[in-house]
């Protein structure tokens, strides 16, 4: 049983979803464990934008030979798992989090009127700690969302009974912007106070339901007494509360320590995830494959795998939560949870064993059937090696302004999207199309040579002969003509032209090879469309903002950069945008896109 790792070539075979990502060395050494609330799209980061990453961040890259793939219920599951395995396993590029004392904690002091507080010191004297956090920025979220909730103290004061009554305090600028309800002038009473600390403790928790039912029944209360603005209030809480999830079955000090085991099989593979549990924290999280050889039944095989993996990672758990029952020692507890957090944390682990099957049953027989096409195309183009990488290339522009190009890359006959590219043409003014494919087949090959990487077995041009001429040009100043096949088609009767040939190709309707390569010329059509609305979007926004007196380009420039979005521009208040370009020119934004 191997745990499945992945070529650095294979990423887009990782998942969508959130979790941990984990970078192995030559030696087969874990170097690096990170986060990610999209595998997929962090770990092919490190690869497609490595000219923005630092020195010790590209000498890890440098280093990676393989990766593997952990998969968590959200992203805030992410982040703690990922604090628990690098606690554990210590890799030599996550040297800044070996120590606990470096993670930061919420906690709820033991004082009159309690505080909730962040803190990286853990002394379980001075209050209730949850955590730790293996990053500050989920500790925060946290914070933010029980301030909006509720309704709780950040002064130092000490709120004696003796110091209130004696009038020692004045509420401050807290209470009258609402943040606060002002006990320290006894304006709040102490039960009710410690009502909303016990909401917020249920929130840390991660009893969400409690909280949830709480909000909902006094918002249905307050309707039926016709008191429709408190009403709103409750209702407010109650959205925020379910867009946060808080819930984490990574870490929960009510769960002992344990072994989970899930299973999932077809007629030659059965695949097996592993998750230890200590002190309430998963330490280990391992998927295996596992071939059957006599047709076994699932039960035979978690069995084995079971004892296997314990003696390997040389776990002592007396109890075990499985997916299906299996019988082994008697001094072991071994059960199939239905409801609860031992049934998610089995959910989870499931999850994880799908993943690989998942994996396995797309790149098995489909993968032939892909190099069948491939096959076919490399015949009926008279290929002399079969073209595994392919590139595509195509211009957009309207009426000559906002010109872009795209091109897409295909590997095994499919979209392989971290490899593709936009381009916005530099050295072309006007409504060129020949010049600009000129421009960006010259820029894609420049660059992968001077990168030493590998190039296509096989360059579509979107295009007739016109584009065609322009794209050999360019190989030809790059020394590449003749070296790789390059061809273009034409859009209007599905034409095959190759360099200097004036009579075309026509391959038959029916052919898969015409299918790949009218896929190939579709997706690069739609990838430079796409890119082009953005652009002419953007620039249409621009000079509206750019209209408002008093905003300039560098102004209209740094609202789309912090927002992201026209969309989102608009949808923010007027002190999020005073953050970024001042009070007043906020203020006129505001008046002129509202």
């Amino acid at each position: 049983m191997e745990e499945p790792r992945y070529q650095i070539d294979q990423r887009n075979l990782i998942p969508h979803d959130p979790g941990v990502y984990k970078f192995y060395d030559e030696s087969g050494t874990l170097v690096y464990v990170g986060k990610a609330k999209n595998l997929r799209k962090r770990v092919g980061s490190y690869f497609t934008k490595s000219h923005n990453l630092n020195r010790k961040t590209k000498r890890l890259i440098r280093e990676t030979r393989e990766i593997s793939f952990t998969i968590a219920n959200s992203e805030f599951d992410a982040l703690l798992l990922e604090n628990n395995l690098i606690k554990t396993h210590q890799p030599k590029y996550n040297v800044l989090l070996k120590d606990d004392k470096t993670f930061p904690y919420i906690c709820i002091l033991n004082e009159r009127f309690p505080r909730i507080i962040s803190t990286r010191k853990f002394d379980p004297t001075k209050g209730e700690y949850y955590g730790p956090f293996s990053s500050v920025v989920a500790m925060k979220n946290v914070l933010d969302l029980l301030r909006k909730l509720y309704t709780i103290r950040t002064c130092k004061l000490n709120l004696s009974e003796k110091n209130i009554e004696s009038g020692k305090f004045k509420v401050c600028l807290e209470y009258h912007i609402g943040n606060c309800l002002g006990p320290c002038e006894g304006l709040q009473t102490e039960s009710h106070y410690n009502e909303e600390i016990e909401q917020a403790r249920n929130i840390l928790k991660g009893h969400l339901s409690i909280v949830s039912k709480y909000f909902r029944d006094n918002m249905i209360a307050s309707a039926e007494k016709l008191e429709y603005e408190r009403a709103q209030r409750f209702k407010e809480k109650l959205e925020l509360l379910e867009k946060f999830q808080v819930r984490s079955t990574v870490v929960n000090p009510k769960l002992s320590d344990m072994d989970v085991f899930t299973i999932t099989s077809n007629p030659k593979l059965a695949f097996v995830n592993y998750m230890q549990v200590k002190n309430g924290a998963i330490v280990l999280a391992r998927t295996v494959e596992i071939k059957k050889k006599l047709e076994e039944a699932d039960e035979d095989v978690l069995g084995f795998a079971v004892l296997s993996l314990r003696e390997e990672h040389d776990s002592n758990n007396r109890e075990i939560l499985t997916n299906i029952p299996i019988r082994l020692q008697e001094e072991l507890t071994i059960t199939v949870p239905k409801i609860g957090d031992k049934k998610k944390l089995v959910s989870l682990s499931l999850k994880n064993a799908l993943e690989l099957k998942r994996d396995r049953t797309t790149t098995g027989e489909p993968k032939e059937k892909r190099n069948e096409v491939l096959e076919h195309l490399q015949k009926d183009l008279r290929l002399t090696e079969l073209p595994i990488h392919i590139e595509c290339f195509d211009n957009s522009n309207l009426q000559g302004t906002n010109p872009v190009a795209s091109m897409v890359h295909f590997k095994n006959g499919k979209p392989f999207k971290n490899e593709y590219r936009h381009y916005n043409i530099k050295t072309v003014q006007g409504p060129d199309d020949f010049a600009s494919m000129r421009e960006i087949v010259f820029r894609r090959y420049r660059r992968l040579l001077e990168e030493e990487k590998p190039l296509p077995q096989l360059i579509v041009i979107d295009g007739g002969k016109g584009q065609l001429s322009s794209a050999c040009e360019a190989l030809k100043e790059l020394d590449l003509y003749g070296k790789i096949p390059i061809i273009g088609i034409a859009k209007r009767l599905e034409e095959i032209y190759y360099p200097e040939d004036s009579l075309p190709l026509h391959i038959s309707k029916k052919s898969p090879s015409l299918k790949v390569l009218q896929h190939l010329r579709d997706e690069a059509h739609r990838f430079a469309i796409t890119f082009h609305r953005q652009k002419r979007s953007k620039a249409s926004f621009n000079t509206s903002l750019e209209d408002i007196p008093g905003v300039g380009k560098a102004t209209a420039d740094k609202l789309l950069k912090a927002f992201k979005s026209v969309k989102k521009i608009k949808e923010a208040s007027e002190e999020e945008l005073a953050a970024f370009v001042g009070d007043k020119k906020a203020e006129v934004i505001k008046k002129h896109i509202s």
